[in-house]
């Protein structure tokens, strides 16, 4: 029996996971509804007259933090800052924007209102716009200026994020370069839905085989990437498997101290020819320290000398900042695959709820009113 029929036999079982490896899986058929939706609205709301020029900032908490980030990198002028930090400290980071846009899976966490609120007790001329995989949500329900809802298979039943955050990561890019992005989803659609299974059956094995530590590496441009994929791991693994991410050329700074010899490293390299010399320049060091256990995604035949495995990209050759959305998903199915190894269910890695799908505990304070001059303009 298939390890896909075990699945559909064992989902009425209590422990069996139902729903992640189903909602990692699907990812390649939403990314075009996604693109759809984004187009739709975008023309609804006139966002390329309201954004063109527009100081723009991106926000969300958690894995919506990381795509914040992802999307901010392809967006000239546009800067990330989690919800956790833009509740706390609004004043700093909202001189001069005149957008901000919230990412939010469901739209509930308690600092996606309060963040609504705060910008606009601060900024009110500010356009509040969110992109949000669930229409039905406190976020939507705060009185923004635009609202995107993506198809609702997007809003993922697992507690982990997997296609919620990869089609928040394309609403974004979507909507920071529509005419570039439209191909390269087309394509990893195509692409990813070819390669997934074997990519499954890869992962499978190297989770099989890892030690008992994780380092997570990328170039700049796909740090968005590396913070979700370390995240995805420590949250299927219920923190089992401690995870460093970190830049090529950061390792060296202290944190190749984590590495040992049977280290998993999981390494996504660059499209860019320069960036990729100092990748290759690192794991080369790697191997002669004998530290860590290489893994790379990247193209066929790629430095494949250097690596034990070479797990196939999905979009090797197209520019870093719009690979996220699409290589997110070799991440998800290892985290998916350690989890299994470790006896949880991926569906809830966390039963004894140290973590849940909507994050509890938050209180929200009230932030004193300002006199005088607003923050938003210098």
């Amino acid at each position: 029996m298939s390890e896909s029929s075990q699945r559909t036999v064992g989902v009425e079982r209590h422990n069996e996971p139902r729903y992640t490896w189903q909602e990692i899986f699907q990812q390649p058929l939403l990314w075009p509804t996604t693109l759809t939706r984004v187009r739709a609205d975008a023309e609804r709301l006139n966002l390329s007259g309201r954004l063109k020029g527009s100081r723009v900032l991106l926000t969300g908490a958690g894995s919506s933090a990381y795509a914040a980030a992802s999307v901010a990198v392809a967006w000239p002028g546009a800067l990330a800052v989690p919800t956790t930090d833009l509740l706390v400290d609004a004043e700093r980071y909202l001189r001069d924007v005149s957008v901000v846009i919230s990412l939010a899976r469901s739209g509930n966490s308690p600092e996606s209102a309060a963040v609504v609120e705060r910008v606009r007790a601060l900024c009110p001329e500010i356009f509040q716009l969110a992109i949000t995989c669930n229409d039905d949500n406190l976020l939507a329900q705060s009185g923004l200026e635009g609202l995107i809802v993506l198809d609702p298979r997007t809003n993922d039943r697992s507690l982990v994020m997997t296609g919620s955050f990869s089609n928040l990561v394309l609403a974004g890019l979507a909507l920071a370069q529509p005419d570039t992005v439209a191909p390269h989803a087309s394509l990893a659609s195509d692409r990813a839905s070819t390669l997934l299974a074997a990519i499954d059956q890869q992962c499978r094995r190297i989770a099989a085989r890892s030690g008992e530590r994780i380092v997570v590496l990328s170039s700049s441009p796909l740090l968005g990437w590396g913070r979700e994929a370390g995240l995805k791991i420590l949250e299927m693994t219920a923190g089992r498997f401690p995870v460093v991410t970190e830049t090529y050329l950061g390792l060296r700074h202290g944190p190749m101290s984590f590495l040992r010899t049977d280290t998993l490293v999981l390494c996504l390299l660059s499209s860019d020819p320069v960036r990729r010399l100092y990748e290759v320049d690192l794991i080369e060091e790697l191997r002669s320290k004998r530290l860590g256990y290489p893994v790379a995604i990247a193209g066929p035949g790629e430095h494949g000398s250097l690596f034990e495995e070479v797990i196939p990209a999905v979009l090797p050759q197209a520019p870093d900042e719009f690979r996220t959305p699409f290589e997110i998903l070799i991440p998800q199915l290892l985290g998916y695959h350690l989890s299994l190894r470790q006896g949880l269910n991926p569906d809830n890695p966390s039963p004894d709820g140290v973590i849940t799908r909507v994050v509890q505990g938050v209180k929200i304070h009230s932030a004193p009113s300002m006199d005088g001059p607003g923050v938003c303009t210098s």
